[in-house]
């Protein structure tokens, strides 16, 4: 069974922007990353509320996280990158923001198509809310993944 906690502890650090904006990986577990954006007056905007940025930035760091603890066992051996992404904002986003990612592909047939093929490409969703447990923001995020060589 794979380290999550360390998996947690390397991320926090590995991405320089992320740590310049103050993002705090919570958690990776198998096929689940979490990362919160904290409620800091230097990533709001112009209505007081969390920036568009910082929302993409948080989500996109909770897609990564949700893709290393679904790929646990492989990383060594494969380079990953985020290929794509849209999100939604829903409503203003105040507060400390929790962006919650699922990795909803079947990693055993991800793997399996990865070995024939050299490369995958997968989505994984996301969903920020605030304190309240509300929704403020909906993204998806997509994963390109290829074999080392």
């Amino acid at each position: 069974m794979p380290d999550y906690d360390a998996l947690r502890d390397a991320l926090q650090g590995a991405i320089p922007f992320n740590t310049h904006v103050g993002l705090e990986v919570v958690e990776i577990a198998d096929g689940r990353g979490v990362v919160r954006l904290p409620d800091e007056d230097h990533l709001h905007n112009h209505v007081g509320s969390q920036h568009a940025a910082g929302l993409f930035a948080a989500g996109e760091a909770a897609s990564g996280a949700a893709f290393m603890g679904g790929f646990a066992d492989h990383l060594g051996g494969i380079t990953p990158l985020a290929r794509g992404a849209e999100i939604d904002y829903k409503k203003l986003a105040k507060g400390a923001i929790d962006a919650t990612a699922t990795l909803g592909e079947d990693v055993t047939a991800l793997l399996e198509q990865l070995d024939s093929e050299g490369k995958i490409r997968f989505p994984v969703q996301v969903e920020m809310t605030n304190s309240d447990g509300e929704e403020v923001a909906a993204m998806t995020v997509t994963w390109h993944v290829r074999k080392n060589s």
